[in-house]
Order: structure tokens, then C-alpha cells, then sequence
């Protein structure tokens, strides 16, 4: 990083920037410069800490004190006290909560402590627009190796006995789908990255595009040498601005530096990337979707075979991975497959990132080894649930993923370990549900997400889909009956049977793994026209009870006039007209008014 006496490292990753980092940035650069600092002491900016919770974040080196909740007004007390008088900043440090002790070392975070950082390692360590820093973090070392030592066969071989599994949802062995392609015929092949993160509630791709572009051109080349591509793509959704400017910069980068592009290294082969903004379908992350859509086609998938391998991009033989299955790539060239394959389980190697999002204490990325437990990422990385309150499910896979209830949370995180408690480990969302969840809500949701996605060219997903959610629907509004159940486990089987694409075969596994785990929700809004969460407010009504002491606050502030009564009197809830607002809860005095 120079030779500067201190480096100051400020998330500006899209979370830390949304509360403040690019500001944070800003400041550090104007008072390192006022102080007559700027020829000691460099800030740089930096991609995803992980951390998303405790953001903006801030990182002092040498010592690698971590600063957390940094705002702009902050930064002048970390530059007088910190960087000019040696003094650390106890009130900024991270607080451990059990203990109320201050952690001045992220290592020693318990969110950090059961991570396995491999694909997130160098994400909040380095300035993501520098090429020079990457190299310097072992960066393209491992294409080096790769281009002068060997073979394609001997990459592919290498893949195979990493145990590495794609990352993209179908968790298909790497190394065997880079071997396909490559015994393909043709002087033609396609490499093709799926950036295309749709999933809500997910940020694993976006976050390592927008730290460590870099790797993921890296094992992306890798991949071309392999297949024997020499050009390929990353499919990017538009939505990610920050992450297309720098990968933009990394290749640029990459080019100038004869690491990209003609006889990449002094070698013979060559290999062009380009990107393509995708328009935010969520269907494009299917790949025979997503290799129409950049072709310029309508983003729809076509039956297979031919699969990509023999008939892709073009109908010429392509390789697709997505973005954290391409930055595992660089590390296992680096350390050796043998080394790689020592982290996880028999049948899932390696590490998983996740997004931890929902009712959790610590919401942010996660990279944690294959096989260990829901439990452990929830509550000994995560931090439990927020407030304090008691956990109901986690969603896992994304919106075609499935809930597990609290009986599950010792499932160890591997492929099949996950679909056989009926989820799957899909990119890597992760919602977390506490007691105030409904979980026939929570199902609706997820379907009505998958039913709008729906590209329409299949009947079972897209009529299917559209049945499941209707009568999701009369459930949640009080208009459910006898054998509703039934009928949504019935279509949902036909989905998943007859559905062209693995958006409509998955599309159900909300549904069904709520009716699993949660039935007697099911049957309380169905027989009791009861909301047990309190969630679905068609199902709920408001009451004003004993408590009531006539003030007429309620009265006022109802904007349909459903509330009645006289002063000093015990008013009334006409439910023909009540709309659920809730204002009247709000304004009472007495809590004299409830949902029931």
C-alpha cells in the first residue's frame, strides 16, 4: 500500500455507502489533509466488510483497529486522537454485546470467528480499484500457474478433485461441467459469468463484484484456458452500478497489464470479456435465460438438451458459473485442490457465502465451511434474533427455497443434508423469521415473487403458479376452506413436475415446506379465520376492551369512523368498517385497544 505510516480503510461497499460511507471517505481525505497528514496516512476505499449491520465501517492499519457506526462528524476525533496522538477511539470500537467489552480487532468479533474467508478474503482489505493491491494479495498467481504449468486437462482434473460444486443454486460438480464443455467439438466456446442476483434479500454476488472484481476475472480466465473459450461474458443486472463500474475498471485494468485479452502472459492463448447489463428478470439467472437475453432475445429457457456444454451461446459450446463459483477459482489454483477440498464435507467442499438478512441481530455476508449448522451461522455468527425475541423459521435458497423451523436448526449447511430437511442451499439467501412471522404470509410473499418473475412460456409455472397463489390469497383474507391444503400439495406437485425451468420447479418449495413445518397455521386461518401471528389483518379485529376510559383519542383519530361512543364512556369497533390501520393502538393512552 505505499509507504505510508497508517492506512485508513472505509467501507464504500453498497451497504456502508447507503449509510454513510462515501461521506465517511470524504471527510478522512479532507482532515488527513488538514492535519498536514496526506503524506503519512492514506485513505482508501475499500468493498464489503460483511458486517453490513455495524456500518460504515472503518479499518486503522497497521494496529487493524475496527471502527464501527463511523459517521462524517466522527472522523475529525479518529484523526486527532487515533492517527496523530496514537490514542484509539474506545466509543467507535465494537462493543461485544454479552460482555459490553470493547473488541478493537475484528478477528476477534464473534461474527468473524467461525467465518472461513476465502472468497470474501480480500473484500474490505483492499481497494477494489487497484490492480497493483490484488497482485499484491497473491492476485493472478494462480492464471500464472494455470497458463505455464498446465494443461487444460490437468486444470479440469485439478477442479474435479477440488470437490468444488457451483454456487448458483443447482450445486452441479465445477470441474465436471468445465469437462464437458471442454471434450465439446468446435473452434468456438463461450465463458459466461451469471451475475444476475435476483434473489430477494441476497447481496453475495453483488458484494465480491464490488471488493474483488478482480478474482472473479481471474478464475473466469482460468475457466476460458480450461473449456478452451476465448471470449466470454458477465451477465450483470443494471441494478448493480457500482459493481459494473468496477468490473469495467478490472478488466480495462487486466488488458493493459497483458493479463486479458491477446496471448494473456507471453502465452499463446488469448481471451476477450465483456459485460452485459441485464434489465433485472429474474428468470435470466437460468442459463439457457439468461444466454438469449444476451443474444438480445426475450430472457426465456428453452427445453434441454442440447445443454450449454454442446449448444449454447449462439449454439456454440458455453460454460456458465456464477460469481462466487469463479472466485473460489484463483484460491484452489493458489493452495491446491487437495488443500481447498480439506474445508467442508465429503460430498460439499469448501466454503458457502450467505446474506444474512430478516429478524437477526447481525444482518451482512457470511463465508462459513460446508457442514457447519443453521445454529451457529444464526445465532453464534448472526447474534441471535433481534430484540430479543424468539426464533419461528429461517428461509433458506431464496424465494424457491424452503423454511426449516427451529427443530432443523442443527441441519448441517450441505447440499444434501439441506434437501433432505426440505429446503435448498440455492445462491445463498438466507431470511431469518422471528415469532411475529406468519408463515402462510411468508409463502404467499415468496410465490408472489416467483408467480410476477414467471417468463409465461411454460403452462405449469405459469398457471400453476398463479392457482397457488390465489388461494394463498382467500386463505390470508379469511376466505379459505376444507381441502385448500390439499389442493395447494397437489398443484404444487404437477409444478415441479412439469415446469420447463428450475424457476417453476422450485417455485413451490415455500408453500410445501410451510404446510411441512407450520400446518397448524395453515388450519387456523382455514377453520378458525385466524391469523395466529397477528399478521394477516383481514383476519384480524380491533377491540376495545375494559381498559377503555372514554376519552375519545381513538375516536379522533379514526379516518373512517368506524370507532364510536360517548366521553367518559366505553367506546365501540364497527368491523364493517374498521381498515386495520392501527392508528387507534397508536394513540390510546390507556392501551385500552387490541388486536385480536
Amino acid at each position: 500500500m505505499g509507504l505510508y505510516r497508517a492506512h485508513v480503510l472505509v467501507c464504500t461497499g453498497t451497504g456502508c455507502a447507503s449509510s454513510g460511507g462515501k461521506e465517511v471517505l470524504a471527510k478522512f481525505e479532507e482532515e488527513i489533509k488538514k492535519q498536514g497528514l496526506d503524506k503519512e496516512v492514506k485513505a482508501v476505499s475499500t468493498g464489503c466488510h460483511g458486517m453490513c449491520e455495524m456500518g460504515p465501517i472503518v479499518t486503522v492499519y497497521p494496529e487493524g483497529t475496527f471502527y464501527v457506526r463511523v459517521k462524517p462528524e466522527d472522523v475529525p476525533t479518529i484523526v486527532e486522537e487515533h492517527l496523530l496522538k496514537g490514542r484509539i477511539v474506545e466509543r467507535l470500537l465494537y462493543k461485544e454485546p454479552k460482555t459490553a467489552s470493547d473488541v478493537p480487532d475484528y478477528k476477534d468479533i464473534p461474527f468473524y470467528k467461525k467465518q472461513r474467508r476465502i472468497v470474501l478474503a480480500n473484500c474490505g482489505d483492499i481497494n477494489p480499484d487497484s490492480l497493483e493491491e490484488y497482485i499484491g494479495k497473491d492476485g493472478y498467481q494462480a492464471l500464472a500457474h494455470v497458463l505455464l504449468d498446465l494443461t487444460p486437462e490437468q486444470v479440469v482434473d485439478e477442479m474435479k478433485k477440488s470437490g468444488l460444486r457451483g454456487r448458483g443454486g443447482g450445486g452441479f460438480p465445477t470441474g465436471m461441467k468445465w469437462g464437458f464443455c471442454q471434450k465439446s467439438p468446435g473452434p468456438k466456446k463461450y465463458i459466461i459469468c451469471n451475475a444476475d442476483e435476483g434473489d430477494p434479500g441476497a447481496f453475495m454476488d453483488r458484494s465480491l463484484l464490488e471488493g474483488d472484481p478482480h478474482a472473479v476475472l481471474e478464475g473466469m480466465i482460468i475457466g476460458a484456458y480450461a473449456i478452451g473459450a476465448d471470449e466470454g461474458y458477465i451477465y450483470c443486472r443494471a441494478e448493480y452500478p457500482l459493481a459494473i463500474k468496477r468490473l469495467t475498471q478490472a478488466i480495462a485494468q487486466a488488458e493493459a497489464a497483458g493479463l486479458l485479452g491477446d496471448n494473456i502472459l507471453g502465452t499463446k492463448f488469448s481471451c476477450h470479456i465483456h459485460i452485459k447489463q441485464g434489465a433485472g428478470a429474474f428468470v435470466c439467472g437460468e442459463e439457457t435465460a439468461l444466454m438469449a437475453s444476451i443474444e438480445g432475445r426475450r430472457g426465456m429457457p428453452r427445453p434441454r438438451p442440447p445443454f450449454p456444454a454442446v449448444k449454447g451461446l449462439w449454439e456454440k459450446p458455453s460454460n456458465i458459473n456464477n460469481v462466487e463459483t469463479f472466485g473460489n477459482v484463483p484460491y484452489i489454483f493458489r493452495v491446491g485442490a487437495e488443500e481447498y477440498a480439506k474445508y467442508g464435507t465429503e460430498k460439499s467442499k469448501g466454503t458457502k457465502v450467505f446474506a444474512l438478512t430478516g429478524k437477526i441481530a447481525n444482518t451482512g455476508l457470511a463465508e462459513v465451511p460446508m457442514g457447519i449448522t443453521m445454529r451457529e451461522i444464526i445465532f453464534d455468527i448472526g447474534g441471535g434474533i433481534a430484540g430479543g425475541k424468539k426464533f419461528k423459521a429461517v428461509q433458506i435458497g431464496g424465494p424457491s427455497g424452503g423454511c426449516l423451523p427451529e427443530s432443523l436448526l442443527d441441519t448441517p449447511i450441505d447440499y444434501d443434508s439441506l434437501i433432505s430437511a426440505g429446503a435448498i442451499m440455492g445462491s445463498g439467501g438466507l431470511v431469518v423469521m422471528d415469532e411475529e412471522s406468519c408463515m402462510v404470509d411468508v409463502a404467499k410473499f415468496f410465490l408472489t415473487f416467483t408467480q410476477s418473475e414467471s417468463c409465461g412460456k411454460c403452462t405449469p409455472c405459469r398457471e400453476g403458479t398463479k392457482r397457488m397463489l390465489e388461494i394463498l390469497t382467500d386463505i390470508t383474507e379469511g376466505r379459505g376452506k376444507e381441502g385448500d391444503i390439499e389442493r395447494l400439495q397437489d398443484l404444487a406437485t404437477h409444478i415441479k413436475a412439469g415446469a420447463l425451468c428450475a424457476l417453476g420447479q422450485t417455485a413451490p418449495n415455500p408453500v410445501l415446506s410451510t404446510i411441512r413445518f407450520f400446518r397448524d397455521e395453515y388450519e387456523a386461518h382455514i377453520r378458525e379465520h385466524r391469523c395466529p401471528a397477528g399478521v394477516c389483518t383481514k383476519l384480524l379485529q380491533i377491540k376495545i376492551t375494559d381498559a377503555c376510559k372514554g376519552c375519545g383519542a381513538c375516536k379522533k383519530v379514526c379516518p373512517v369512523g368506524a370507532i364510536s361512543g360517548e366521553l367518559k364512556g366505553q367506546h365501540v369497533v364497527d368491523q364493517s368498517k374498521c381498515i386495520k390501520c392501527g392508528a387507534c393502538l397508536a394513540k390510546c393512552p390507556f392501551k385500552a385497544i387490541v388486536r385480536g
